[in-house]
């Protein structure tokens, strides 16, 4: 988390954006972004640099050749091109060399093909002045992004600032429900990891540092190596600004070639039936604000589920990814837990009787605040295709560790970890999930109830709600009480009025 002069720091980088006339926070953060990329270009040159160097061999894989960069307007030689040289140059001369010749070195970068290269051939330097620039790089050559976690957590707090942009909100999930997501999936290095909604890659980002901090043998040879820089992750967006910022987060969190795409994954136009059966995690918060035209939505997803609802749409999708054995953690709205409509219930049946349904766990209405109020839910699954569910994991949490309205203040109440152990514990010989009754937090419920209650997975279905037994008294008794009362009264205020009439 950025606190206390770090936090300054960043602040200082969005008002210098915000006074120099760049109010569109995601124009900001992907201008910032595309700085942070430039000057991280730098530093691994160094690196490469510094070990050749010490082993007195050429550079291997330098990221700016010997010789003249003639890419841009004016030619200069590689050396001007590095954040090292350039920032100490003037204002206009900074600003010349990264609007005529860093810009279109790096719409140049990464393998023909590449969706890293096919995400950045339309990236443009927006900065207005040589002033802004120049202020703008002071200020983030001032902010320690050596260290890998620092540097995810800055990069973490100024997408957040994505809040503050109304629909654009949209694209931003809070890190802490990512975290949980990722936790309870523990992905490993052998997975194919997809987000079809991908945003700002956040997914894809904590899967990443999942797997280095819990699966370091990842470096122990190429093979596992090449698997997570290039194959473990994908990331389909339909918007082309949240596509490079999600191909540049990977970036800037140490990926080094992951498919991230500008791709609407709803769409005919888009449908790839390649990627069908294709993955074996799915981590995904899909849009599920609207509905879809039946003519651009693919047709086979409306082989699935014949409906125009994007939250169902998603998790069509979803069962059309993942290979059989593959899991999913999906967000929905709570309408997907109880809607009547055919589709709802087609669905619905579709993740119980085809598939392994293990888990939904309700959210706090206010999660998802400042950006919208609805009720939502976490939905883990197995693809099986020949069914498979027995029990159905309930939990439902109540704070997650911020306030649930607008301001989202830290709190100390938080059942996020709770819910991460008890899920962990359903795998254990002894699993005392099984023994919990349905007044409790958590609960398991048989799947033949699921049916019989029309395949509705909302929580207060099955949830049983303890009465405290009351004794009540007799109607007779209480008469009798209110007579003696009123008795009491009478006599009181008649001995009232003789002691007021005696004083005259």
């Amino acid at each position: 988390m950025v606190t206390g002069e770090l936090k300054s720091q960043v602040e200082k980088v969005w008002n210098a954006f915000w006074s120099g006339g760049i109010a569109n926070p995601l124009e900001v953060i992907e201008q910032i972004t595309y700085l942070l990329f430039i000057k991280r270009l730098d530093d691994l040159h160094t690196l490469a640099e510094r070990k050749g160097n010490t082993l007195g061999t050429p550079i291997e894989n330098p990221v700016f050749p010997d010789g003249m960069d003639d890419t841009g307007r004016r030619p200069r030689p590689y050396s001007d091109l590095r954040w090292s040289h350039f920032q100490n140059s003037s204002p206009q001369e900074m600003y010349d060399v990264i609007d005529q010749n860093v810009f279109p070195f790096i719409r140049g970068l990464g393998e023909t093909g590449s969706s890293f290269a096919t995400n950045m051939k339309d990236a443009r330097f927006t900065i207005p002045t040589p002033a802004l620039l120049s202020k703008v790089v002071d200020l983030l050559q001032d902010i320690p992004m050596d260290d890998r976690d620092t540097k995810g957590d800055i990069y973490e707090y100024m997408l957040s600032k994505l809040a503050t942009s109304g629909q654009n909100g949209q694209f931003r999930t809070s890190r802490h429900i990512i975290t949980l997501m990722v936790e309870l999936m523990a992905p490993t290095p052998e997975d194919t990891i997809i987000d079809p909604a991908a945003g700002t890659a956040g997914f894809l980002v904590e899967a990443g540092e999942y797997l280095r901090e819990h699966h370091p043998e990842i470096w122990a040879d190429a093979a596992s190596r090449d698997h997570f820089n290039r194959l473990a992750f994908t990331g389909f967006d339909s918007d082309a600004s949240m596509s490079r910022i999600g191909s540049m987060n990977m970036q800037l969190h140490g990926v080094d070639n992951p498919t991230i795409q500008r791709r609407d994954s709803l769409a005919e136009e888009y449908f790839d039936p390649s990627v069908e059966g294709k993955y074996t995690l799915v981590l995904a918060n899909p849009p599920f604000a609207g509905s879809l035209d039946y003519e651009t939505t693919a047709k086979d997803l409306l082989k699935v589920v014949k409906t125009k609802k994007t939250e169902l749409l998603f998790l069509a999708l979803t069962i059309r990814l993942l290979k059989n054995g593959g899991r999913a953690a999906v967000i929905v709205p709570d309408g997907v837990l109880f809607g009547s409509s055919n589709a709802h219930k087609a669905l619905r049946r579709m993740l119980v009787d085809y598939h392994k349904l293990d888990a939904v766990i309700k959210l706090p209405s206010g999660t998802f605040k400042p950006y919208t109020g609805v009720s939502t839910a976490i939905l883990l699954f197995t693809k099986t295709s020949s069914g498979g569910t027995d029990n159905v994991w309930f939990y439902d949490v109540r704070a997650d560790g911020f306030s649930l309205d607008d301001k989202r203040t830290p709190t100390e109440a938080n059942d996020l970890p709770d819910a991460l152990t008890r899920w962990s514990s359903l795998s254990r010989p002894d699993n005392p999930e099984l023994s919990r009754p349905r007044t409790a937090q958590s609960f398991l419920v048989p799947k033949v109830d699921i049916v019989a209650q029309g395949y509705d997975l909302s929580l207060n279905r099955y949830r049983e709600v303890e009465h405290d037994e009351v004794a009540h008294r007799a109607p007779a008794e209480i008469l009798a009480d209110l007579a003696a009362l009123e008795r009491e009264i009478t006599d009181a205020t008649a001995e009232l009025a003789s002691a007021l009439s005696a004083r005259r």
